[in-house]
């Protein structure tokens, strides 16, 4: 075969797969955009977080999810997208940053981190609820609410109700988060806490990026600031403990039995791979300004339509079944990561 025929029968053989995937993935994958440009739009213009409107509007969808060419868009975008979502916000990360915060500070955020998703554990335990829910919960309250909530049941082993405890899991960080956005600047000007302890408190019990943002600039510049770098540190521990939990975890079959080496999880899941090259590069400073804002932008617009399509795979009924067990935990530990956070600030001497 001469080298143009061979040119001409790869590129015809790319276009094919192309057309393969656009035909059994678009029209999902159009909703999931489609819905998700909804969420944003009501988030900017009636100021509701724009996770929370993803996933109510994912939910009134449900019923292209049972059956239709909407299919396999939708759990395509449930599994990769979200992935991909997860993995870009590597280039938020930076060594940097952890120099900026201290020592001190940095062993509260992982002593937090560590006690929280024990404490959670813990609880499930006494109340006999099934600990791969309190490995999501404690989780996504501890680390940066829905974003790691979706990156931990990424590898927790399949269960029947797997996709119903993420999404109100989601559902329940993001709410508290919007409750705290409103509280925590109440409790820190109570307290007395200064601009710097202000934004160490929102930034290490708050759960998604966007209230913690919103709360610390609602005090001062310094304190959201504060926050924000905070908030970051606590991104940063999200590919260590999703790593973790994999090697633990990709021996353990799932509620299938299908534990054959063939299809247990890889032992580097390639979402916290990539997560972590990103941030080593941005570390080095090798990704330009333009570019990083890009990344960030898909990585929101991904994580959105991700929690959009998980919405739409989970019915009402399912969502009221599993309700009270993942409330009452992620209320729980995030009343634990408050107090445990507020005690350590006393103790450094921030306030």
């Amino acid at each position: 075969m001469t080298e143009p025929a061979r040119d001409e029968a790869k590129s015809s053989g790319i276009g094919k797969a192309i057309n393969g995937f656009l035909d059994r993935n678009g029209p999902g994958l159009l909703v999931t955009g489609a819905v998700a440009m909804a969420a944003q739009f009501l988030a900017e213009h009636y100021g509701a977080p724009a996770m929370l409107m993803a996933l109510l509007l994912g939910i009134a969808f449900h019923f292209l999810s049972e059956e239709g060419r909407c299919v396999a868009g939708i759990e395509y975008s449930a599994k990769k997208i979200l992935r991909i979502g997860v993995a870009l916000l590597g280039m938020r990360i930076s060594v940097d940053l952890l120099i900026q915060l201290g020592a001190q500070t940095i062993l509260l955020l992982v002593a937090g981190l560590i006690l929280t998703i024990s404490f959670g554990l813990l609880i499930a335990r006494l109340l006999k609820i099934d600990w791969k829910l309190a490995l999501l919960t404690g989780g996504s309250v501890a680390i940066c609410g829905a974003s790691a909530a979706m990156a931990i049941a990424a590898v927790l082993p399949k269960s029947r109700d797997g996709e119903r405890n993420l999404l109100v899991t989601v559902l329940g960080v993001t709410v508290l988060s919007t409750l705290a956005m409103i509280l925590y600047p109440i409790i820190a000007h109570r307290l007395g806490l200064d601009d710097r302890a202000t934004g160490i408190f929102f930034g290490g019990t708050i759960h998604d990026v966007a209230q913690v943002v919103g709360a610390g600039f609602s005090v001062s510049q310094v304190a959201g600031e504060t926050a924000t770098l905070v908030k970051l540190i606590r991104v940063t521990m999200l590919a260590p403990v999703v790593l973790t939990f994999s090697l633990i975890l990709r021996n353990i079959p799932d509620e299938a039995g299908q534990d054959e080496v063939g299809k247990r999880p890889p032992l580097l899941p390639g979402f916290v791979v990539a997560f972590l090259i990103l941030a080593a590069i941005n570390s080095f400073g090798l990704i330009p300004a333009p570019v990083s804002t890009l990344g960030l932008d898909i990585s929101r617009w991904a994580l959105l339509a991700g929690i959009v399509a998980v919405g739409m795979k989970t019915s009402l009924k399912n969502l009221f079944e599993a309700g009270r067990e993942t409330v009452t935990l992620v209320v729980a530990e995030t009343i634990f990561i408050g107090c445990f956070i507020l005690t350590g600030i006393f103790y450094l001497g921030h306030a």
